[in-house]
């Protein structure tokens, strides 16, 4: 069934300053510089790296191992027949498992110190064990509901967490507006769609900006919405509508479903755009003419569990 483990790893944010500044000795000068301590890019790298070393000694469970950096993750080719293992930060599993379709997504946490781990169940010790019980078909899983966005011409891009829908600065995003039957123009800092597993994140902080604003105010404060992770629905809201001649703020938020989805036709001339889980490398341009249908994807990731 598997041909091959495909390890995905990313570079830390020392090697990242290297690629910067060419040297080690260079990217040091520019942290210290700028007041930081160098000394924890280097335990944060050196933990790193001792990880991966003893993961891949963990990996060999007699099929070939092929190490992918995230960064070329998007453009990777998956035939189906790879079990993926994703070591590093929560936010690595949630990009990888949007490219990956229904393969086996294995989480490990490199360093347990610095990384929350929700998205990383095993430590490198134990994730042999779970690689050897997917491979023999024991192996345990939660299946997490995607979103996407199809624009008119095809293209489709998938969100494990959430997907933003707005202009790539800090201007307005202009956008025409279709949900639950009704129509409108908007002008906003752009549209948050959330998944179940996102909406303890971006979705939340939304409601907290409109709890504390209510209760200033001498309001009641509403409940904010949550999501299961495995749920076929998405959530949306609006960002600060601004009201216009030009614009409403009737449509604010809602839920998006299969047989109710979220469109949205862009007004933007230039610089409309849709990031997908806050990468700005995973995104899709959204110029005026541009109509991007939302829905919870058919698609859905498959993480391996305990």
């Amino acid at each position: 069934m598997f041909e091959k483990v495909v390890l995905v790893t990313r570079k830390t944010r020392l090697s990242e300053l290297v690629v910067r500044f060419n040297t080690k000795k260079q990217a040091k000068f520019y942290v210290e510089r700028a007041g930081q301590d160098f000394t924890g890019f280097e335990a944060e790298d050196d933990t790193y790296r001792r990880a991966v070393d003893a993961l891949r000694a963990q990996l060999d469970v007699g099929l070939p191992v092929q190490q992918v950096d995230r960064s070329l993750v998007p453009t990777f080719l998956f035939t189906g027949k790879e079990l993926v293992v994703a070591v590093g930060q929560d936010g690595l599993v949630a990009n990888v498992a949007k490219y990956v379709g229904d393969q086996p997504l294995v989480g490990v946490n490199p360093d347990p110190e610095r990384f929350d781990g929700v998205l990383l169940p095993f430590l490198p010790a134990k994730a042999r064990g779970a690689v050897l019980r997917v491979l023999e078909g024991k192996g345990h899983f939660r299946q997490v509901q995607l979103a996407e966005a199809r624009l008119g011409d095809g293209q489709r891009l998938l969100a494990f967490n959430d997907l933003f829908i707005g202009a790539r600065t800090h201007v307005s995003a202009r956008y025409q507006v279709r949900y639950g039957g009704r129509e409108e123009a908007q002008s906003s800092s752009g549209v948050l769609v959330s998944t179940g597993a996102g909406s303890s994140g971006w979705l939340s902080s939304v409601f907290a900006l409109a709890r504390g604003l209510t209760q200033q105010t001498g309001g009641v404060p509403g409940q904010p919405w949550k999501l299961g992770w495995e749920e076929a629905r998405l959530a949306f809201v609006v960002r600060e509508p601004f009201v216009s001649r030009h614009s409403s703020a009737d449509i604010v938020g809602g839920f998006v479903t299969a047989k109710d989805e979220l469109v949205l036709e862009s007004r933007m001339p230039q610089g409309g755009v849709i990031f997908s889980d806050g990468m700005e490398e995973d995104f899709l341009t959204f110029g005026a003419g541009a109509t991007a249908r939302i829905r919870p994807s058919e698609q859905r990731a498959r993480l391996v569990v305990p």
